[in-house]
């Protein structure tokens, strides 16, 4: 047995773990960036009006309304991590998430430099699940093994 061989086979127990192991990751990224975004919805909704202050003195949110921009937020931060908790248009909420956290850096000036980290963190999250997929635990690789026949 060759060397490459050798090395093959001590490597695939490795290999087969990480692979076990990897749909539960993507969906403990999943999880963690939706609760984050989640919680940031669910504080919003609770004062609309404070929201929508917000959104008149603090963020600066480009092309919308201030009124307009909090009831998009709001809902954007409530429905879409319902969907990537769900695997349910994954890529798509994921985009949107995405976006939406981009615009949340650029439109609050103020943001201190711990919350840019913060931010970028969930930003790279965010892209493992849109370049990635969201991984076996979830309806769109459901929809995707049942109706369209691949894996």
């Amino acid at each position: 047995m060759n060397l490459i061989n050798r090395l093959t086979s001590l490597a695939q127990p490795t290999i087969r773990s990480l692979e076990f192991v990897s749909p539960v990751i993507d969906l403990g990224l999943r999880l963690w960036v939706a609760n984050v975004f989640w919680k940031s919805g669910l504080t919003k909704i609770q004062s609309l009006d404070s929201t929508i202050m917000l959104f008149q003195y603090e963020y600066q949110v480009p092309l919308l309304s201030p009124t307009v921009a909090a009831y998009f937020s709001t809902f954007t931060e409530l429905a879409f991590p319902v969907l990537l908790v769900l695997g349910l248009g994954s890529r798509i909420s994921a985009a949107v998430l995405f976006v939406f956290n981009f615009i949340a850096v650029i439109s609050y000036p103020d943001l201190a430099p711990a919350g840019v980290e913060q931010h970028k963190i969930w930003g790279l999250m965010l892209l493992v699940t849109l370049l990635h997929g969201p991984g076996k635990i979830s309806i769109d690789h459901y929809i995707r093994q049942r109706w369209m026949g691949r894996v």
